[in-house]
């Protein structure tokens, strides 16, 4: 196998992200700062050396020995940092004097300077370690270490479309005139090949071909390598949208077999590794087979044999080839030359690229991920060249066609910055071919401290940049993303970047994964992903965890003496999902109890907790929390007031929150929130409710949700409120199907700020829209959504705008609008820089070139020359397996 760095990455991150943490703010309130500045002088030679040390590869057990203990060293370190920041903000939101030289405040500050006496003689001790081993210590600037970052990196697009596939059109047309004639009860079809070669783009291609959707009433995709019994079982039954509960596999395989009788369906079985244990003989024995269905299975393996045991013929069989020389360059064009409209001007950049591609030996996803290597480099032949020199080298040392495709994908690992690095090593705990919400991905990584505020840019936004990244590197695939501008809301890993990944992970100890490389629980567990068969009860001796998430479960094995585990590190928290019981072991008042342990929580998500009533008071002693998700807690009656007193607040959701009827008066104390969903306008009237005019404290807000109660009420003083957000970047408006003419009033004077890039407009009950949604109002606006309101007939006539006033909107999504009156040639004249338009259940509209009674979309050509992309987004979700995009 591939040998990682010596140095890990995490050591050198965690470094990194030390030296800019240990800053002055910190040093002088606390009164340390002597010990911070040696600290940091030490810290900075450290990063230096072990980053000389990396890039010379060179081995010492020494320094092996070595890094384990500077990882311990440094996780505590950050720990302590935290914990500083944390005191200095409390202080300062207590704004007194008094609270540094209180009992408790004085405490602090003995135990603080004992620890930073501790660390810096276990860092001079460290540093003396590790020059026994010979120095090459070339000591650069901090700013030039990771110079691989992403000054250099030039991005035209934020991700990539769907990749085009190529070298498919023959094996398709071989795999249709299998499936499409009606000859058989049941087929079975094989696809068979190494990881890599495109077996599941093969097989995404024909489940979305159009002549075969037509051939089946029913489609199931069955994504799972592990491949166990009742997971398949219950992930056929919700693609039939059929009842998946229990457990009992004989009444849910019957439910299945009363689903399909008398249709004709098409089931893919992707990745199969193994059917030992026989699930696939009871499974498929339960299936439906008679002569007028003429149903297929698709089977896609890398072991030729699983598939000949699954009952394939030898003639149903396919062999996945290599892709030609042609082929694998028409496919590395498109992804390393986005920027030059996927065609390469340089002949002696395309000798080079061609040599590249050579090495690749024809598997597709080498050549994708090489070429999202190059993507990233300057299209020059000094950039160009070294990836060339150094990719034969690499492949020779790797004897097996495996092992080879790993090393071409560590070459694409080693070349990311180290932000990126760490970022993709989260991929680690999720299960396989798990698809992963990017919201959650994004406040993990900010809570953990991966990505910052850079400028301008705030964390969040850095996060879903540095994804998209990754994406475009080919290192993870989008799943959901929006038909217009592509931004992704769920992703995945290939199953060999995973294996790649996990190795990293475990040579790291980023996280605990046993033989099987499934993530666990162990009392050294540092991130952890919870599945239904994870046993929790290891992490009551557990002080190292930073990360704790619920993937593949809905309830977590908590005992009280787990509950009170010395979890003090855990900086995510993610129990969103999950149920909640009073008579269980682990109830809502045992999970408040701990969670408000966590003194350095920064991320805590709660979303769609059923039978969660109420936030404590205790929940202002979470100091660092940064990101609160309670979104969808439909039992959520009551915000305490006390969640004012969170001063490093950045987000707070309660969107679909149907049970909260207002939040609590003090929310310009959060002065650094940037994000707010579900802020219900109140009752006029509500003394102890958080008002629209209490919100002008609220200075950074990037993105605001406003939801409209029966009861809200928009006072006179509160219309210009939002324009004073002038940072405001996307507003939603639920305007709640109200139809009192006062209200509706009051909405059509809102002022909004001209910042806005998105506005969402929904369940508004005016015949037209209001006035301020005009094109010399939100001259700045890209993207306009308006849905579900069956009153709404016309666009003002401000909405049009005027000769010299045009709206810049790119994207338009108009959706369950039945009496809305509108033409194309009206639209199209209002908005002369449209570029996506989505329909759907727009009954009334007027020569529009889309489907407009279903759902349609219509995208502008990206050359002159070319037809407009006319499509029903029905056909446009059958090009894809997964969940229609969201908005």
């Amino acid at each position: 196998m591939i040998e990682g760095a010596l140095v890990d990455t995490a050591i050198e991150i965690l470094m990194k992200g030390l030296v800019d943490k240990v800053d002055a703010q910190v040093q002088y309130v606390l009164g340390f700062e002597h010990e911070f500045e040696a600290m940091k002088s030490e810290l900075v030679i450290l990063q230096a050396y072990l980053s000389d040390v990396d890039r010379h590869k060179e081995k010492s057990k020494t320094l092996e020995a070595a890094s384990a203990k500077l990882r311990e060293l440094i996780y505590g370190i950050d720990d302590l940092v935290i914990d500083c920041q944390n005191r200095v903000d409390y202080e300062k939101m207590k704004n007194s004097y008094l609270s540094s030289i209180s009992l408790r405040g004085l405490y602090f500050r003995n135990q603080i300077g004992k620890k930073l006496a501790e660390i810096n003689r276990e860092i001079v001790n460290m540093r003396q370690t590790l020059n026994i081993i010979p120095p090459m210590v070339s000591l650069y600037k901090s700013e030039e270490l990771g110079s691989s970052g992403s000054g250099s990196v030039r991005w035209t697009s934020d991700i990539f479309d769907e990749y085009q596939t190529v070298g498919l059109t023959e094996d398709t047309r071989t795999l249709k005139r299998w499936i499409l004639p009606c000859n058989r009860s049941l087929q079975l079809i094989g696809i068979v090949g190494m990881g890599g070669l495109g077996k599941t783009t093969l097989a995404q291609k024909i489940y979305n071909d159009r002549e075969v959707c037509s051939r089946f009433n029913m489609k199931i995709w069955v994504c799972k390598s592990t491949f166990d019994e009742l997971e398949i079982m219950k992930s056929i039954l919700q693609q039939l949208k059929k009842e998946d509960h229990g457990s009992d596999r004989n009444v849910l395989l019957k439910r299945i077999h009363e689903a399909l009788s008398n249709k004709k369906y098409l089931i893919v079985m992707d990745d199969v590794w193994s059917i030992d244990d026989g699930w696939w003989k009871r499974i498929f024995e339960g299936l439906p087979k008679t002569e007028k269905q003429s149903s297929c299975i698709i089977i896609t393996s890398r072991n030729e044999d699983v598939v000949r045991r699954m009952g394939v013929e030898e003639e149903q069989i396919h062999r996945h080839k290599l892709l030609s020389e042609e082929e694998g360059w028409l496919l590395f064009c498109k992804v390393a030359f986005v920027s030059s409209k996927r065609k390469c001007k340089d002949p002696k950049l395309e000798r080079v690229g061609k040599d590249i591609l050579r090495k690749c030996g024809g598997l597709p996803l080498a050549i994708k991920t090489i070429g999202g290597l190059l993507s990233s480099k300057p299209q020059f032949l000094s950039a160009w060249q070294p990836i060339s020199e150094d990719l034969p080298q690499i492949l020779a040392n790797e004897s097996k066609s495996h092992d080879s495709l790993l090393a071409t994908l560590q070459l694409s690992y080693d070349e990311l910055p180290l932000n990126l690095k760490q970022c993709i090593l989260c991929f680690a705990i999720y299960p396989e071919d798990y698809e992963i919400e990017v919201d959650q991905l994004a406040n993990w990584w900010v809570g953990e401290g991966f990505v910052y505020k850079k400028g301008t840019k705030i964390a969040r936004k850095m996060a879903l940049e540095c994804l998209s990244e990754l994406i475009n590197r080919c290192l993870v695939e989008a799943v959901r993303k929006r038909n217009y501008d592509g931004r992704v809301y769920s992703c995945k890993m290939h199953d060999m970047i995973r294996e790649m990944i996990i190795r990293i992970a475990k040579e790291g100890s980023f996280c605990s994964l046993d033989d099987k490389n499934a993530n666990i629980a162990t009392i050294h567990s540092r991130r952890l992903g919870v599945t239904n068969e994870t046993l929790l009860q290891p992490l009551a001796g557990n002080s190292k965890l930073r990360a704790l998430l619920l993937t593949k479960a809905n309830y977590i094995g908590f005992t009280r003496q787990v509950a009170l585990a010395q979890v003090k590190s855990l900086r995510v928290l993610d129990l969103s999902h999950i149920k909640l019981e009073k008579s269980s072991q682990f109830c809502e008042e045992d999970m408040w109890r701990w969670i408000t342990s966590l003194k350095r929580l920064a991320y805590l998500d709660l979303r769609d907790v059923a039978n969660l009533t109420r936030l404590p008071r205790s929940i202002k002693k979470l100091w660092g929390l940064q990101i609160l998700v309670l979104g969808e807690c439909k039992n959520l009656e009551q915000l305490p007031r006390s969640i004012t007193a969170l001063p490093k607040l950045i987000v707070l959701d309660v969107g679909n929150c149907t049970s909260l009827s207002y939040l609590p008066r003090g929310l310009s104390k959060l002065s650094h929130l940037q994000e707010l969903y579900g802020f219900k306008i109140p009752d006029a009237t509500i003394q102890n409710a958080c008002h629209l005019r209490d919100l002008k404290g609220l200075r950074e807000l990037r993105v605001l949700q406003l939801d409209v109660t029966e009861k809200s009420m928009i006072e006179e003083d509160e219309l210009t409120v939002l324009e004073q957000f002038q940072q405001l970047k996307m507003l939603v408006i639920n305007a709640g199907d109200r139809t009192e003419e006062v209200f509706l009033e009051r909405l059509e004077k809102l002022s909004p700020p001209k910042s806005l890039e998105e506005l969402y407009l929904r369940n508004f009950c005016g015949h037209t829209t209001p006035a301020w949604i005009a094109p010399e109002l939100l001259d700045r606006l890209q993207y306009l959504c308006i849905e579900d309101s069956s009153v709404l007939q016309h666009m003002s006539d401000r909405f049009r705008g005027s000769d010299g006033n045009k709206w810049r909107i790119e994207g338009l999504c108009l959706k369950y609008l039945p009496n809305l009156e509108e033409t194309w040639e009206g639209i199209k004249s209002a908005m002369p820089g449209l570029t996506y338009v989505e329909v759907s259940h727009c009954n009334s509209l007027k020569s529009f070139t889309c489907a407009v009674k279903n759902m349609g979309c219509w995208r502008k050509p990206e050359e002159e020359n070319e037809e407009p992309d006319v499509v029903s987004l029905m056909e446009e979700h059958h090009h894809c397996h997964h969940k229609d995009d969201m908005n």
